[in-house]
């Protein structure tokens, strides 16, 4: 497979120059229909494909937190019931191993020529999806509640416990910390950030052998803990949504939060002008000494489904790529995301993503069988952070259940 490197990148979130929005999108027929996550980012891409709409086009989308439970049984029948996927890193690889999307070499010679090249994710030599902006997870944290207790932004995890001690400590805020720890994909997601920046390893090297229960495994798991007895005790329901909801709320002073998430945290809806105009980003922190970011870094993307009609291939394609032309890009816009599209002007709002690329925060693993170990953690973590295991038996217990699957699908023998 190929994945992008750090340098490529840097060199993709550039600023470029010069490019003409597509005028119009010239399609009579076709069905569009869109899986995808919720936050604002995918919303302004759905809306600029939904402009396509019209002249016997049909352009809907479902997006969903639930949207990694959904599109794969959605692009599985025939026809397919979505015609795309919007995905990252890790959600791609599902798909692929089902065989339910398409390479899009030959849409791009047709109708996507202008598509820039940093843009386009190749995977085995064939183009799989078009990437439209990048995401990492990192601080986000209330200045004035830090200028309070007198500290600086935490740089590292143990530095935020010791800010969330104080914080409880001058009866500030009772759980001051904030994290999307629900039980499934979320938790999962901050193991592997926190395994990541102890310096572990997945699996043995150049095999499909998992290799998380050691040193490096029991030592993110004991992090992940000691932050869990900071924040809000039903923690393993809070996704996303729910995080920044607490978050909005004011009930939160510190969290490792997307930086797609953050333009909504520090706009003036949803919270009052305390906690909106005290939101500040930061760069992802490290863990127990290391020097590796405890953080992944994502892009986000789209794809188009195998089981449809040329014709439905053809208008989703047009549709998404409309979704995603710089003509979207507008001052309410602009600091959705780290936007790969041509014309984006970095936002302050996105400095904690930048800051992540600067940290040279490794991508997430993007491998076949990658998908299967963060399922198996998921489900078999959250009875250590419940006090009702070892760490041990917890990161046993993913390791079955991860090469049992691994056996399934025919990685290991």
């Amino acid at each position: 497979m190929t994945i992008w490197t750090k340098t490529a990148l840097i060199t993709g979130f550039a600023l470029l120059q010069g490019t003409t929005a597509m005028a119009g999108c010239g399609l009579t027929e076709g069905r569009v229909s869109i899986v995808g996550n919720e936050f604002p980012a995918i919303q302004t891409v759905a809306a600029g494909a939904a402009a396509c709409a019209g002249d016997g086009v049909e352009v809907k989308s479902n997006l969903t937190a639930d949207h990694q439970k959904i599109n794969l049984a959605g692009m599985t029948g025939n026809p397919a019931e979505y015609t795309s996927a919007i995905i990252a890193n890790s959600s791609i690889v599902a798909l692929m191993n089902e065989d339910v999307i398409r390479p899009l070499d030959d849409l791009i010679a047709e109708h996507g020529a202008d598509i820039p090249t940093k843009q386009l994710i190749t995977i085995d030599g064939k183009v799989m999806a078009v990437a439209f902006m990048a995401n990492a997870q990192h601080l986000v944290y209330r200045k004035d509640i830090l200028a309070e207790i007198g500290v600086e932004p935490p740089k590292t995890y143990e530095e935020m416990l010791a800010a969330a001690q104080m914080i409880r400590d001058k009866g500030i805020m009772p759980n001051p910390v904030g994290g999307a720890f629900a039980a499934g994909w979320n938790l999962a997601e901050e193991f592997v950030n926190m395994y990541i920046g102890t310096g572990g390893e997945f699996f043995k090297p150049g095999t499909a052998e998992v290799a998380i229960n050691n040193e490096a495994g029991v030592k993110a798991l004991t992090v992940m803990k000691s932050l869990t007895e900071y924040m809000n005790p039903d923690f393993l329901t809070h996704d996303s949504n729910a995080t920044s909801a607490e978050w909005e709320a004011g009930n939160v002073a510190l969290m490792n939060m997307w930086g797609s998430r953050t333009g909504v945290l520090m706009d003036t809806e949803g919270s009052a002008e305390v906690v909106y105009s005290n939101t500040t980003v930061g760069g992802p922190m490290t863990v127990g000494g290391g020097t590796t970011p405890a953080s992944t870094l994502w892009w986000d993307g789209w794809t188009v489904a195998k089981n449809i009609s040329d014709a439905d291939a053809k208008a989703t394609f047009v549709a998404l790529k409309n979704g995603i032309s710089p003509s979207i890009l507008n001052d309410e816009t602009m600091g959705q995301a780290v936007w790969m599209i041509d014309g984006y002007q970095p936002a302050p709002v996105n400095d904690g993503v930048f800051a992540a690329i600067a940290a040279g925060t490794k991508p997430y693993p993007m491998l076949p069988y990658m998908g299967l170990l963060h399922t198996a953690l998921g489900d078999n973590l959250a009875e250590f952070l419940q006090g009702k295991e070892s760490a041990e038996q917890a990161l046993a217990d993913a390791e079955a259940a991860y090469t049992a699957a691994a056996r399934e699908k025919g990685f290991l023998k």
